[in-house]
Formats: structure tokens, C-alpha cells, sequence
């Protein structure tokens, strides 16, 4: 049976998206009987560049099922260091392990990852392409905050240009009806044209703009990103840019009181401290989101059933 594989949200449908989403929600209410459905299983994380939330979340998330992990954070602790490429590499992982978490600084070498592996993978960042597990923890952080994931003003602040996190939320928003986008920036960090180019060609409204304060009193949701340093060719670049967005109290105050402050982490200044103890402050809720969302999509991918449904989540290729 061909394994399936988590890239990109399409991969999955918008129905399946809700599954497991709804999965995620039910393991947060009821987390110990959940432990168990994993036993015996290994996950692989193959971590080619530095994470922390991504990396740790996953880990967790196997742990949380029962299971248990191999893999490296560091390719130069592994025999990457040595030449070996990434095709052999997941060839030889993918006998190991059951199923596989990648992070890789290359757009496009998760999906490589998957012609050659012999168990599912998933996508836990590529480059500045596609973070399909962030958007999904997204996703069960809207569900809880919002209840809906449809007919919302979505405010998207700070580094759109770069923000894997950004492009793949879009994208999944776009698909339910009735949203609308507000791309708060500056010229410089703009959405790529090919984001701008989906959202006309799915037939949703958004606008520019590079005034935070002004676009606050209209947000349903507002979705902060830091200024990514590592994705800037220059320092100079850099520095010019970095906290021309910084969200705190007073600003806040400008915004509906049941706005959500979304932020995939880490954050460096474009959330100010004052802001953590609003009770709209959703960034710490939604990073422990990932844990249950990456437990959801580890059963969904591995064919488990639900032990409070018995039904399994995906159905397979």
C-alpha cells in the first residue's frame, strides 16, 4: 500500500484539514487516551537546520503516542557531513523508522524526501516554501479562538515575503468562504506575487497596507511574524527593517476585544511583553497546539484508528 505523505496542504482536502483539526482538538481534551496508540512505532526527525518549537513538538508529540524517536538536529553529527545525499539518506531512514518528520533549508526537498522513502514523511519546513504542520496548528488555534474558519478579516503583519508560515496560512484560508486578507508591510517584505496571484484567482478580497495601527479596528484575527534574519542576504538589510512592526498593550487596545494575537514563534520585538497577559494573546496556546495537531497528523498518516471512534482519519492511497 503506497504510504501517504504530508508536503503540502494539498495533499490533504479541506474536509480532511477539518478531520484533523477536530482530531487535535478531541487528543487536548482528552490527551491520556491517546497514550498507547503508538507503541512500537519510531518517527524520524531529520532536522537540517536549527529549530526548536518545530523539532521539540514533534518530539513530543511521539512521545505523548507512546512511541519513540530517532533522527539528528545537526547534519554535520550525521553522515550528511560525509557527502551522503538526501535520496540515500531517507532511503536508509525510511527502513528504520515508521514514519518521518523533515525540516530542510531547501524548498522542494521535502517532496524529493518522498520519492524515495518507504513510510510517509512530512514537511516540517522547507525553506521559505511550505510549513503545512504550522498552518494546521494555525488552523486548531482559529477553531478554538474563533470557532469558524470562515467569514474572518485575517490581519498578516511583518515579514510576508519570507514567512513559509504566512504563504501556507493564506492559502488554506483561501479556501473557505468569505475571508478576507489585510497584508500589513513594508514594500520590501511584501507577499510574493504568486500568493497575490492565488488569492484573485480564488476570488478573495485582500488589501495592502504598511500601517498596523490603522488596519487593527477591522481585524477578526491578527497573525504576527518577526523579520527573518536568516533569510536576508545582508545585515544591512537586515537592520534597516527589523522592528518596523511592534505590536504592544496601547496598540492593542485599538482592536476588537475578541481578536486573537496569532504568532508562529520565536519572537524577537514585534510582540512587546506587555501584550502576554491580554487575554487575546493566543501565541503560547497556539505553539501547544502543535503538539496535538502533530499527534493527530502522525495517527492520521500511519493509518491508526481514533481510540475514542475507532475510525481512522485519512483514508489510504
Amino acid at each position: 500500500m503506497q504510504s501517504r505523505h504530508l508536503i503540502d496542504l494539498s495533499d490533504l482536502t479541506p474536509d480532511e484539514w477539518e478531520d484533523i483539526t477536530a482530531l487535535a482538538c478531541d487528543i487536548r481534551g482528552h490527551l491520556d487516551d491517546y497514550y498507547g496508540t503508538c507503541r512500537g512505532r519510531i518517527l524520524a526527525t531529520l532536522f537540517y537546520e536549527p529549530s526548536t518549537r518545530t523539532q521539540m513538538s514533534f518530539q513530543t508529540a511521539m512521545l505523548r503516542l507512546g512511541g519513540r524517536i530517532i533522527g539528528f538536529d545537526n547534519p554535520a553529527n550525521s553522515s550528511v557531513a560525509k557527502g551522503e545525499t538526501l535520496k540515500d539518506t531517507v532511503r536508509v531512514v525510511s527502513g528504520y523508522a515508521d514514519i518521518i518528520a523533515m525540516r530542510h533549508p531547501v524548498a522542494g526537498a521535502a517532496f524529493a524526501a518522498s520519492l524515495y522513502s518507504r513510510v510517509p514523511v512530512i514537511n516540517a519546513g522547507d525553506g521559505g516554501h511550505l510549513h503545512p504542520t504550522q498552518t494546521l496548528t494555525d488552523l486548531v488555534t482559529l477553531r478554538n479562538e474563533k470557532g469558524t474558519f470562515s467569514g474572518l478579516c485575517i490581519g498578516l503583519c511583518g515579514d510576508l515575503k519570507n514567512g513559509r508560515t504566512v504563504h501556507s496560512l493564506i492559502k488554506a484560508m483561501a479556501h473557505f468562504p468569505d475571508n478576507r486578507f489585510v497584508l500589513i508591510s513594508t514594500p520590501d517584505l511584501g507577499v510574493p506575487s504568486y500568493i497575490k496571484d492565488f488569492l484573485s484567482a480564488a476570488g478573495c478580497r485582500y488589501e495592502e497596507a504598511d500601517n498596523l495601527m490603522e488596519a487593527m479596528p477591522q481585524l477578526d484575527v491578527l497573525y504576527m511574524t518577526r523579520i527573518q534574519q536568516e533569510r536576508f542576504f545582508n545585515e544591512e538589510d537586515y537592520l534597516r527593517l527589523k522592528g518596523c512592526y511592534a505590536l504592544d498593550e496601547k496598540l492593542l487596545q485599538l482592536a476588537p476585544p475578541t481578536m486573537p494575537v496569532l504568532h508562529p514563534l520565536p519572537r524577537i520585538d514585534e510582540i512587546k511583553p506587555d501584550v502576554d497577559n491580554d487575554p487575546r494573546a493566543a501565541y503560547f496556546d497556539q505553539v501547544h497546539n502543535g503538539v496535538y495537531i502533530r499527534m493527530a497528523i502522525i495517527l492520521a498518516l500511519l493509518g491508526i484508528p481514533d481510540p475514542l471512534t475507532g475510525k481512522k482519519v485519512l483514508e489510504s492511497l
